[in-house]
């Protein structure tokens, strides 16, 4: 899995840049980093972001096209689903917490489509078609959990 930069995911923990040190974790300019961070430790939004980074990468190989059509959907959608979790989880509420996590299932179930749509016009694979479809469903299931939870 490649890592990406603000912070560092190394796929087991969210690690912070070197300016913001865990003394500064107090202050109020980091309030919104430290729920980003405990927001990464939720296997739900653990398995979005492993899906956005696995559609960004098939995406590369559509038409060129497509880059403002099926491939901006595609990844805008897919972006959206753990950018929800977070923004939901950042309100301070399990009402607002819940209706972005609706957001996200929203998302998640256009990211869906998007697959189907994408194999049918043959710019993925069947096989990889079953790898995205097999991880939208975790991340749907472990959104539906969540949702239950927070009732």
């Amino acid at each position: 899995m490649e890592s990406w930069k603000v912070g560092q995911w190394t796929g087991k923990a969210f690690e912070l840049p070197d300016q913001l040190k865990a003394d500064q974790l107090k202050t109020k300019e980091t309030v919104g980093f430290t729920m980003y961070e405990d927001t990464s430790k939720l296997i739900v939004w653990q398995k979005a972001q492993e899906l956005v980074l696995k559609i960004y990468e098939v995406t590369k190989n559509f038409p060129k096209d497509e880059q403002f059509g099926l491939t901006s959907q595609f990844r805008r959608a897919a972006v959206s689903i753990p950018s929800n979790i977070v923004e939901g989880k950042a309100r301070g509420s399990n009402k607002d917490y819940n209706r972005f996590l609706l957001i996200a299932r929203g998302s998640l179930e256009e990211v869906k489509y998007q697959m189907f749509l994408a194999r049918d016009l043959k710019y993925i694979d069947e096989q990889k078609y079953k790898e995205l479809l097999n991880l939208a469903m975790e991340v749907g299931r472990l959104l539906a959990g969540l949702i239950r939870k927070l009732g």
